[in-house]
């Protein structure tokens, strides 16, 4: 018991050196943040321990450091007088204050070898945190509003960042909200999105529209919108066409085949006998008895129906702005009606288990054309989504 107590202190001594030489190398690197976050987690538990004093000169020591730095940074920044950096600026004082209030509840720390309290600075930023939040709202707003002015969707795209950055730190800005809406619908690339007929085929309509709900897709995302009917005051960006090319659909198809299945099952027992045909006996004189066993026989007759339709088709890509074609992706699909059911003469016993169930099995109606069209299409929908996925209109 007294080695596994030692060998558990041993443990922890060297995971705990562990800790503390991480956040020396944290230290030691300029990554003060990081060595204050592993201080103040060690020092959540048994803070006054001689184990974590440690910590305490760490933390201490990072802190300090990491004041400095911010204030220096900031003395930089005043100086400069950049609006540009009002964002930098505010968050600096933010990460002042954020890092008091991370050691605060730890508060107060001892040294227990120099019999004194670990000492942290702390001061009041309330006043910058809000000069400098109103600096950098006036910032966003007069820049993203800028921005808005632009005929780049990038530029709308960041006009959007900006206003729904402003609105996370300011809420309810001016019009703010409308401004983002409107640098979102300015930023979103609109597709059209359409269906050729090339075959010589009529396709149903319902699979046409079906295959064009892109409702269905789940495929919108934050600046991209595909539209299967035009909508009135919007200007398309690109428009996505799925061509038919091809459709075949194999005749109606029904193929029998013949054949024999035999099985040997086990009947009961049977006396053993010898060649000549007499009862063969153990030592006691009694007759020997062996399993009995006889053959199952069965003809079976097999019908299988078949019908096959497979669709060819190519998605083009076109850029509205240019009328080019961008991109063009061929895609197929295939879908088979088939439908086995037989019957036997004879023992169906002789058959296995999981063929049994092709005797309870009749012929059913083949489906027309349009229902294998449309089944077809089912496929082709998950295809052509596979294609958009991996394939976004990008600018």
């Amino acid at each position: 018991m007294q080695k596994i107590t030692l060998l558990f202190l041993i443990l922890f001594l060297a995971l705990s050196s562990c800790g503390v030489k991480t956040t020396q190398s944290m230290l030691s690197d300029g990554n003060y943040d990081g060595a204050i976050d592993r201080a103040v987690e060690a020092l959540r538990t048994k803070k006054d321990s001689k184990g974590k004093q440690d910590y305490v000169y760490l933390l201490e020591e990072a802190f300090a450091k990491a004041k400095d730095r911010d204030l220096r940074s900031l003395e930089l920044m005043i100086k400069e007088a950049n609006p540009v950096n009002a964002e930098r600026t505010y968050n600096t004082y933010m990460q002042l204050n954020n890092r008091q209030e991370k050691i605060r509840p730890l508060l107060p720390l001892q040294l227990l070898k120099q019999g004194r309290t670990a000492t942290f600075q702390f001061d009041n930023y309330s006043n910058q945190i809000i000069s400098s939040k109103i600096a950098l709202t006036r910032y966003l707003y007069e820049n993203a509003s800028a921005l808005l002015k632009s005929n780049n969707k990038l530029d709308f795209r960041k006009a959007y960042d900006d206003f729904s950055y402003l609105e996370s730190i300011s809420p309810n800005y001016k019009n703010t909200k409308k401004l983002m809406e409107d640098a979102q619908f300015k930023g979103t690339d609109f597709v059209d999105v359409y269906a050729k007929n090339e075959t010589n085929m009529v396709i149903p309509k319902p699979l046409q529209d079906d295959l064009l709900d892109f409702k269905t897709y789940g495929l919108n995302d934050k600046w991209t919108v595909y539209h299967s009917l035009r909508q009135k005051g919007i200007v398309y960006d690109y428009s996505l066409i799925v061509n038919f090319v091809q459709i075949n659909i194999s005749p109606e198809q029904i193929k029998e085949k013949e054949f024999i299945k035999e099985r040997q099952i086990k009947d009961g027992v049977k006396t053993l006998l010898d060649s000549r045909g007499r009862p063969v006996k153990d030592s006691l004189g009694r007759e020997i008895k062996v399993d009995n066993y006889r053959m199952l026989r069965a003809n079976v007759y097999e019908f299988r129906q078949f019908k096959s339709c497979q669709i060819t088709a190519k998605v083009d890509y076109v850029d509205l702005k240019t009328n080019q074609l961008l991109q063009s992706f061929p895609v197929s699909s295939e879908f088979i009606f088939e439908n086995i059911y037989s019957t036997y003469k004879g023992d169906r016993s002789a058959c296995e288990d999981s063929y049994i169930n092709y005797f309870n099995k009749r012929a059913v109606p083949f489906p027309n054309n349009e229902q294998m069209v449309f089944d077809t299409g089912e496929d082709l929908k998950e295809r052509l989504k596979d294609i958009i996925v991996r394939n976004k209109f990008r600018r």
